[in-house]
């Protein structure tokens, strides 16, 4: 038997995903359930004829006249034997202290729970139906209906005596009632009534729609949805009725109030139970189907509908097909809804099977969204409503999106969700990289790891740049630079490195890497080798950052063919760190690299580096003529005489000129200029900063056979040396250039002179 139970509870939750609507997107508004426990053990033996449904507890009545007490579990708390036939209905009152029940051998019992029996009776035909007031509690509203072939009303008498009111009869038997506050709603053969209590009156009929329905196989549905508003369902129609006040000027002899249909609409199946869920219904439907082999009538499942009504119509909002034990064999009488107000439940009541549909909470929203793996969804769901959900934690939602998303091969976005799920927990990250590693997208992972707050085992960190140093080593170096050195175990991954480089001993990217991870092991003079070697533009930075002076001094050469420009800035702004001597000595065998040094040291202190200007000179000869002259006028520590050597062995005309004019021998180097130059203009204008007759004298000598020389002397000569010297000398016959210009010149001169002497002359007489 177990076995069987547990096979109908299994078919039970397979029907909730076999509806019509199974292959759609839609989320079920309800969840199934089958109430087990005691009612089990008591449908194995009986059938269930009808129940209700109270806040604290269930009443269910039995084909063989039992009432049994259940809690909302299922099991038992109390059994009546009322009679040994049919119990047709159960009534409670709205404390939950007062039960009526009548039975199919017209006997009708109400009776407190906790205050024993008040009345019993039996009557000489079945009794259908009984409802005893909400109020019952109450002294003044010790009152019940019942309802056979009439319906009574029994009140109980200030003398403590019960008198029966007919207060209805002769349109055939009373099948369904319901009371709600001062109005009893009842259905016969031919409709639904409403009788005011209050006022003793019946304020409506409402006629049954489809009369060729056996009203004992298709008995009517009723129920209140709040002390105003009357559900009913007959047959495959649906009536809103809403119960109104009537204006005084309308009475008259009319009933008090009137009742109003608000909605009225069609369903697609038998209605065997009603009940509201906030503004929308719950309808439980019969249903009947034809075979296609057989073509034959046969009772499919009950179905279980949410419908929102309108005025003339109904949209449907979900619909479900249960599998309730024996559903083969059932009419449309044997389905029975009940429903409890305060929490939403709703019962299928069967004579086999009682089934709750539960409104579904944020765990089963949940639910549904990874079943449907919408995990995104899910996680978004549970963040927003943690404070609520029971049965899910965050974390494990989220560890099911990442492995959903790793078997569909998102494993970036898997990786990338890691950081929002996993958080802080060290642990569940090395589980996660574990993971990554088993499908070999260790890859994937890397960019997202922590690198702080929680940090991993270096382990962790190591096994993913081998993985890059394997097959990667743009990525690999991007890693390296990326995270923080104290990561991982810079030794191992260095000596992973060299073993690389052993093969490929000129990649760059190696290279550059390794230096880093030197300078993260504070091995800086590696790290300076390699950066040297590779011309890295770090190299000055690390330099002043670590202040690695003390190790470049061997590597002067090196830096100075990176960039010779940085290099001499950083030495010369260093020279207490590292001094000229030194710098000098190491560059003793690129001269050209020397040069550069001290000429700039030159440039910024003319004295500083006084030592070398003898060496300077052959530096500038041989590397740097235009700066020699310069260099030369500038100097107070130059040798002459090792300069001029040197500028007569180049043949450095210039320079030779200036040396032999600041050693005193104008005379040669004016002979230079003019011989070697052959530049009157120069050779002219030495003659006047030397302000010396025999140069005058010389270069006369030198130019009286050479009209071009003659031309520029006639053009100058007159300010300084009378140019009748010179006129008087010039052959006769000799064609010199521009001569008439050049005498027009001399005479502006001598009469400018003349000007500039008489007001001398005035004042000496």
């Amino acid at each position: 038997m177990a076995e069987a139970e547990e096979q109908e509870t299994e078919s039970l939750e397979e029907s909730t995903d076999e509806s019509e609507e199974e292959e759609s997107e839609e989320e079920p508004k309800l969840k199934y359930e089958r109430l087990s426990n005691g009612v089990t053990e008591i449908l194995q033996k009986d059938a269930a004829s009808c129940m209700t449904v109270h806040d604290k507890f269930l009443a269910l009545g039995t084909h063989y006249g039992k009432v049994y007490l259940l809690d909302v579990q299922g099991n038992i708390t109390q059994k009546f034997d009322v009679s040994p036939v049919k119990i047709n209905q159960i009534s409670l009152d709205e404390s939950g202290e007062h039960m009526g029940v009548c039975s199919e051998d017209g006997k009708v019992q109400v009776f407190g729970l906790y205050s024993g029996e008040e009345f019993h009776e039996t009557f000489d035909c079945p009794i259908k139906i009984i409802a005893v007031h909400p109020q019952y509690v109450r002294s003044s509203c010790k009152q019940f209906v019942t309802g056979g072939k009439k319906l009574l009303l029994f009140e109980r008498s200030w003398m403590s005596r019960w008198k029966s009111s007919v207060l209805h009869e002769g349109e055939g038997n009373i099948r369904s009632v319901k009371w709600r506050g001062h109005l009893i709603a009842w259905a016969n053969n031919m409709g639904v009534k409403i009788f005011d209590i209050t006022s003793k009156q019946r304020i409506t009929n409402v006629p049954r729609d489809d009369i060729s329905l056996r009203p004992d196989m298709y008995p009517c549905s009723l129920c209140w949805k709040d002390n105003v508003t009357l559900i009913i369902g007959w047959g495959t129609s649906v009536k809103i009725c809403s119960v109104k006040e009537r204006h005084a000027s309308e009475m008259r002899d009319l009933p008090s109030r009137y009742v109003e249909i608000v909605s009225q609409f069609e369903t697609e199946f038998y209605i065997s139970g009603l009940a509201p869920l906030c503004d929308q219904l719950v309808v439980l439907s019969y249903v009947k189907e034809v075979s296609e082999k057989t073509e034959r009538e046969y009772c499919a499942r009950p179905r279980l509908d949410i419908i929102q009504p309108l005025a003339e119509t109904c949209e449907e909002i979900s619909s479900d097909a249960l599998t309730v034990r024996g559903f083969q064999e059932n009419e449309c009488r044997d389905y029975h809804l009940e429903y409890s107000e305060g929490e939403s439940l709703f019962y299928i009541v069967s004579p086999r099977d009682v089934v709750v549909a539960k409104e579904r909470d944020q765990d089963d929203h949940i639910d549904w969204l990874l079943e449907k793996k919408k995990y995104e969804e899910a996680l978004m769901a549970a963040e927003i409503s943690q404070r609520n959900i029971k049965r899910h934690k965050i974390l494990d939602i989220g560890l099911a999106y990442i492995n959903h998303l790793v078997e569909k091969g998102d494993y970036d976005i898997a990786a990338r969700k890691c950081q929002k799920i996993l958080g802080k927990n060290a642990a569940l990250w090395e589980y996660e990289v574990y993971k990554f590693k088993e499908i070999g997208q260790l890859k994937a992972i890397s960019p997202y790891l922590p690198r702080g707050d929680p940090v991993l085992k270096p382990l962790i960190y190591e096994m993913i740049l081998h993985e890059f140093l394997e097959s990667d080593y743009e990525g690999f170096a991007t890693l390296i630079r990326e995270w923080p050195g104290d990561l991982y175990n810079n030794s191992v991954i260095v000596q992973a490195v060299r073993d690389h480089l052993k093969k490929d001993s000129q990649n760059r990217t190696l290279l550059k890497t390794l230096a880093e991870l030197y300078t993260y092991d504070k091995n800086y003079g590696n790290a300076l080798e390699i950066y040297l070697t590779l011309r890295h533009k770090d190299v000055f930075q690390l330099i002043h950052k670590h202040n690695l002076f003390s190790s470049i001094k061997d590597k002067i050469v090196l830096l100075m063919d990176f960039d010779s420009e940085k290099a001499v800035d950083m030495l010369l702004d260093n020279e207490d760190k590292i001094s000229i001597k030194k710098v000098v000595e190491e560059l003793e065998d690129r001269p050209e690299l020397q040069h550069v040094y001290l000429h700039k040291l030159f440039k910024r202190d003319h004295h500083k580096g006084q030592r070398y200007h003898e060496k300077q000179i052959s530096l500038y000869a041989e590397y740097d003529r235009p700066n020699l002259l310069p260099f030369l006028r500038d100097s107070t520590h130059c040798p002459l005489e090792k300069a001029l050597e040197i500028c007569q062995q180049r043949n450095f005309v210039e320079e030779t000129v200036y040396l032999l004019s600041r050693m005193g021998n104008s005379r040669s180097a004016l002979k230079m200029i003019m011989e070697e130059l052959h530049d009157v203009d120069k050779a002219i204008e030495f003659a006047k900063e030397q302000d010396d007759g025999e140069l005058w004298e010389d270069l006369i000598l030198y130019s009286i056979d050479k009209p071009p020389f003659i031309t520029g002397l006639l053009n100058n000569i007159g300010t300084h040396v009378d140019p009748i010297l010179l006129i008087h000398r010039i052959k006769e016959g000799m064609e010199i250039p521009n001569l008439r210009d050049s005498l027009v010149k001399i005479l502006q001169d001598y009469n400018l002179q003349l000007s500039c002497m008489k007001p001398s002359l005035q004042v000496e007489k």
